[in-house]
């Protein structure tokens, strides 16, 4: 199969380096990020917690409006941590299946900037709804919607800062991650303080300020930032993607999953969402192209494997919080560090590595020294993340009579982020480069299902922690790593050589 150049012609001057080497639109773009990423992290970081601590405690359930219906019709009666996790499951998996529909939104109708800004708003308003308790499932919704809106539209600008034989694409999708990595150390540290210490909405109030301080600058950016041709994108996508067999061949899957739901407990399992999930995934392939089609399944097929290598990493802001929270070692001179500041070591151990590992293949590739292609990174950064599983492993089966100290901690977190370094930034550069250049932020959305599939995958694993024994609960992580590194081998073998054909 011949690869399509992801990024259109620009109405951008070929020698902007205004922004460290790269075009002025990708420090704005990436500050932007930031933004959304710190109001994302603060909710996510705290979301568990204010859960299993406050929200789904007896006294409090009950003034949470549509919860106690949502608990036994969704969720089978269950209770506090099991609870919570299904609810972080399905919430952080559905906000990474939105940015399809906002993909389709953008590139058929609005346009990316049109939509891009919507989300912003909505989003900022699902944080401001956090602050009140009882509008907790409106919030989740909100942040679900504008985060769909928001998410690919954002990435795929990125993509369209550069011409088709422009190499400093990927390191603008590091510079890229490592923009959304600062807001992830900073996110904890205030928004999780003011949580955990001083009142859980005032966490939540400090994302949507954010947010909309993101939403100023990005305004603000237009003038850098791709140009658009709103009729002719819609064209072009129109021509790319069938919107009336998309909704058609969704809706089929979805009736035909739903009804195998009843009689294969494997599908039930997956729940509505991850039952939607793949309904989906199945209308966008029947939906494209002829011509497109190989190209949208072979990124299809690499999906759940990105998700079994990424699974232990997306496990950290559910279950290994709440086993933190129980078991680290985190007083210190008679003071207890609030957990979450868990997710600022891990962030800033993520920040450090993902500029060590550019500049690590820049400096070989420099040198004319061998560089592997996006997959075979990849399978250099599964290893990794095997590693750092067995480090949580360790951790357990050392613990003892006491609390667990940061070293085994500390280790998987600075060998899953040079794992996480080499998979994830790499795999998004990847998919703007095989997308077909009609549908490319639709395409970028069909990357955030990898997000969807992990964290669905989570929600359902971390409610084993309460049942299951921590060592064999981590071995199962280290598992599916195990998993995702055959697979990304196997994708190697069978397909990554066409996709390198440009």
């Amino acid at each position: 199969m011949t690869v399509a150049e992801a990024t259109p012609e620009l109405d951008l001057p070929a020698h902007d380096r205004a922004f460290l080497g790269h075009p002025k639109g990708l420090g704005y773009l990436a500050f932007v990020e930031g933004c959304e990423r710190f109001s994302y992290y603060s909710m996510q970081t705290l979301l568990v917690l204010y859960m299993v601590k406050y929200l789904l405690l007896p006294e409090n359930i009950g003034g949470v409006i549509g919860l106690q219906w949502l608990q036994g019709a969704a969720y089978g009666g269950k209770e506090g941590q099991p609870l919570a996790s299904a609810i972080f499951g399905d919430y952080s998996s559905l906000v990474y299946l939105t940015p399809i529909a906002g993909g389709l939104i953008a590139d058929r109708w609005l346009g990316r900037r049109a939509t891009l800004l919507a989300g912003a708003v909505v989003m900022a308003i699902g944080h401001f709804l956090m602050a009140f308790e009882g509008l907790f499932l409106f919030a989740l919704l909100a942040l679900v919607v504008g985060v769909g809106l928001f998410k690919g539209n954002i990435a795929s600008q990125v993509g369209e800062l550069y011409g088709p034989k422009d190499l400093r694409r990927a390191m603008a999708f590091q510079i890229f991650y490592i923009a959304i990595n600062v807001s992830v150390i900073i996110a904890p540290l205030i928004s999780g303080t003011l949580g955990e210490k001083g009142g859980w909405h005032y966490g939540f109030g400090t994302a949507g300020v954010v947010m909309v301080a993101g939403l100023i600058l990005y305004i603000k950016a237009g003038p850098w930032l791709p140009k658009e041709d709103r009729a002719a994108d819609a064209k072009a996508s129109a021509d790319g993607i069938d919107s009336k067999r998309l909704l058609g061949f969704t809706a089929a899957a979805l009736v035909v999953l739903f009804l195998l739901g009843q009689v294969v407990p494997q599908i039930a399992a997956i729940g509505i969402s991850g039952e939607v999930g793949l309904a989906v995934a199945l209308g966008l392939l029947a939906a494209v192209t002829p011509a497109d089609r190989p190209r949208v399944f072979a990124l299809l097929m690499l999906i759940p494997i990105l998700a079994l290598a990424m699974l232990t990493n997306q496990q950290i802001f559910n279950a290994y919080l709440v086993w933190a929270d129980e078991q680290f070692q985190l007083t210190f001179f008679g003071t207890t560090l609030p957990t979450s500041y868990m997710i600022t070591i891990d962030a800033a151990l993520s920040f450090s590595m993902l500029a060590a590992v550019a500049l690590y293949w820049k400096w070989r590739s420099d040198k004319g020294a061998w560089e592997p292609d996006e997959i075979g990174k990849m399978i250099i950064g599964s290893f990794f993340v095997i590693g750092g599983g067995l480090c949580l492993y360790m951790a357990a089966i050392t613990q003892g009579d006491g609390k667990i100290g940061l070293f085994w901690p500390v280790m998987f977190h600075l060998l899953n982020s040079i794992g996480f370094s080499h998979i994830m930034p790499v795999s998004l550069a990847l998919f703007t480069k095989v997308a077909p250049k009609a549908i490319v932020a639709t395409v970028v959305g069909i990357y955030y299902l990898t997000f969807f599939t992990a964290n669905k995958t989570v929600g359902i694993i971390g409610g084993w922690y309460s049942t299951m024994d921590t060592p064999t609960f981590w071995l199962v992580h280290v598992g599916t790593a195990v998993a995702g590194l055959i697979g990304f081998v196997a994708f190697k073998v069978v397909i990554g050589q066409r996709l390198n054909e440009a």
